[in-house]
């Protein structure tokens, strides 16, 4: 079955960085677009970034456009959001997506697979 496993959240200061990664089994990484998205207690999941399947094109939320990157490195089956210039209002379970298809998604609709999420915690 397919596996997404998140790492590298934790608690940084305002204005640091933390780069997350999300390591995938269980069917050819490379055939699916990835993506993150975050969710704060008593909101909804929300869409943070997305890759295509050759990584040659990718889709932000304007909330993080600027600061955050999403990559992917397909040898290793990964996934890899670096986040900088990091906000309090970033804080949130940061959860690893991987998308029905080879295309760009924006909503959870397009979503396959979730990883189990994994904190990070920005303080002021």
């Amino acid at each position: 079955q397919v596996r997404l496993v998140e790492s590298g959240g934790g608690l940084v200061q305002v204005g640091g960085s933390l780069r997350l990664s999300c390591a995938a089994s269980g069917r050819t990484f490379s055939n699916y677009a990835m993506g993150w998205f975050r969710q704060t207690p008593g909101m909804e999941r929300e869409f943070v970034a997305a890759i295509s399947v050759s990584g040659g094109s990718t889709n932000y939320a304007d909330s993080v456009k600027g600061r955050f990157t999403i990559s992917r490195d397909n040898a290793k089956n990964t996934a890899y959001l670096q986040m900088n210039s990091l906000k309090p209002e970033d804080t949130a379970v940061y959860y690893c997506a991987q998308g029905k298809t080879q295309w760009l998604f924006t909503t959870s609709r397009a979503v396959d697979y979730w990883g189990q999420g994994t904190q990070v915690s920005v303080s002021s």
